[in-house]
């Protein structure tokens, strides 16, 4: 495949995205960047929201894992469906009851400015972290099909993307977004599909014969039942219903564009649809990787033992031209769908909750969030430049990690502020928050000693949430302290 077709097709991608921004961001103000004045249909988010809520690394990593952990995924999945059904009906009549731009807000209210900047703090660092991450993988994809026959480095390639991101996003913000994400997301799907179905044809598959191969393949198994084993059924399906409701509804990323719908009833029927719909995309996902191996099997192909390297490997070298480019554009749109709308939720997060945005001129929110805008690139450009440098699988993994335990204390914290009355003495919740991940990590790395081979996996969400919870507990008090019943 020619480097400099990929190029253009990635220039005609970026002409799209920046097109749409230009309609969508003129006239635009702060409350447009924030929240799309409010005015986003709920339809057109709900669809938008499948490909941000997966990203580059989804489209590698779910077809490339079926060989070791077959449909077990779908178990997570389907707790998702738990989790989505508490967003809507618990998180998202707070966050509008109240009227919030962050939602961090709420534990500003709730319990105190230092409550407030520790939940805040805590989404910063795990986005900006999991999205260049995930942004890095993708990144290498491309460096390796593209950029390296050119002469390119890999830091000025992420640079450039980053830049070309930055362009289309920071007029417009969320009300870009909305309608970007629209665009990325079909074009996700339209190369899932393609793929499946030329896959099928190279196969002989008719669509009766391809459902009947992929059910009756060794990788179609769905529900485990053995407690130790980290495919467990209960314990990936309750870690999906947890890690659903801390990565979307505590999420200030997610929850931006739900918040940017007309009304609650509104909101609440995007969350409804699009935690139906995302259900089949995984499906389509997961057949994808069984169909990979089941073509891989009859075609004599050695496939490469890293999960996350098969579909690259098929699809830039024993899939037709035409399949190749399907590959590249389904990486694009669903890496840059995340990478987006995880720029605008920082820049949005960093302006509301740490430089006192709603007392500022009009003129002045501008200048900052531009400035703002191009910090959060910097820094995002930086982070990628140094796991590069590093170029250790194990840290990358590692970071994923991360986000169980830094999702862990903002769980914790809003599961306390929901369920209880109690008034927690807000000094000491920094030093909570930050106790709790330390001792999830002791727990964890111990539990093989400690708790008969127990293996956590996803769980250490929930150890860590209810740890968080517990450190509460313990500075609280049933009677209102003085300095917040003046607040």
């Amino acid at each position: 495949m020619s480097s400099m077709f990929i190029i253009g097709l990635i220039l005609a991608y970026f002409f799209i995205l920046i097109i749409i921004s230009y309609i969508t961001g003129r006239n635009s103000d702060s409350e447009t960047f924030f929240l799309a004045n409010r005015q986003s249909p709920w339809y057109v988010v709900a669809f938008g929201m499948i490909g941000t809520s997966l990203s580059g690394v989804t489209f590698i990593s779910i077809p490339g894992m079926v060989a070791n952990s077959q449909f077990s995924y779908l178990q997570l999945v389907l707790g998702y469906l738990l989790g989505y059904l508490v967003i809507a009906t618990v998180l998202m009549p707070l966050y509008y009851r109240l009227n919030l731009v962050s939602i961090y807000t709420y534990l500003d209210q709730r319990f105190g400015y230092w409550s407030y900047k520790t939940g805040a703090a805590f989404f910063l660092l795990s986005r900006t972290l999991g999205a260049s991450i995930r942004l890095f993988l993708v990144a290498g994809v491309l460096q390796l099909a593209v950029f390296d026959d050119l002469g390119i480095p890999f830091s000025v390639s992420v640079i450039i993307t980053i830049l070309l991101i930055w362009v289309y996003t920071f007029r417009g913000g969320m009300k870009t977004i909305i309608w970007t994400d629209t665009f990325q997301t079909t074009a996700m799907l339209v190369a899932v599909v393609t793929s499946i179905i030329m896959i099928s044809n190279d196969l002989n598959l008719s669509f009766q014969g391809l459902v009947t191969t992929v059910t009756e393949s060794e990788y179609s198994q769905v529900f485990f039942w053995d407690f130790k084993d980290s495919k467990y059924f209960l314990k990936q399906f309750f870690s999906g219903a947890f890690i659903a409701i801390v990565m979307t509804g505590l999420d200030q990323d997610m929850m931006q564009k739900n918040l940017s719908c007309k009304n609650i009833g509104e909101a609440q029927k995007n969350m409804f649809w699009f935690s139906i719909i995302l259900v089949f995309v995984n499906m389509l996902f997961l057949s994808l990787g069984a169909l990979l191996y089941i073509y891989a099997e009859q075609m004599g192909i050695s496939l490469p033992t890293k999960g996350d390297d098969v579909f690259p490997f098929l699809a830039l070298n024993h899939f037709s031209y035409f399949l190749g480019v399907v590959f590249i554009l389904g990486i694009i749109a669903i890496t840059y769908a995340s990478a987006d709308s995880a720029l605008t939720a920082l820049t949005t997060s960093f302006c509301v909750d740490f430089l006192d945005f709603k007392n500022k001129e009009e003129k002045e929110k501008v200048r900052t969030r531009y400035i703002v805008h191009f910090g959060v690139s910097i820094v995002m450009v930086l982070v990628i430049i140094v796991f590069q440098i590093l170029n250790d699988q194990s840290v990358i993994n590692a970071v994923f990690k991360v986000a169980g335990y830094t999702y862990g204390p903002l769980l914790g914290l809003y599961t306390f502020g929901l369920y209880t009355k109690r008034v927690v003495r807000d000094k000491f919740v920094p030093a909570i928050c930050i106790m709790a991940p330390l001792l999830t990590y002791i727990i964890s790395d111990n539990s093989v000693e400690w708790f008969n081979g127990y293996v956590f996996g996803f769980e250490v969400l929930i150890l860590n949430g209810f740890l968080t919870f517990i450190g509460l507990l313990a500075i609280s008090t049933k009677e209102a302290l003085p300095e917040l019943e003046q607040r």
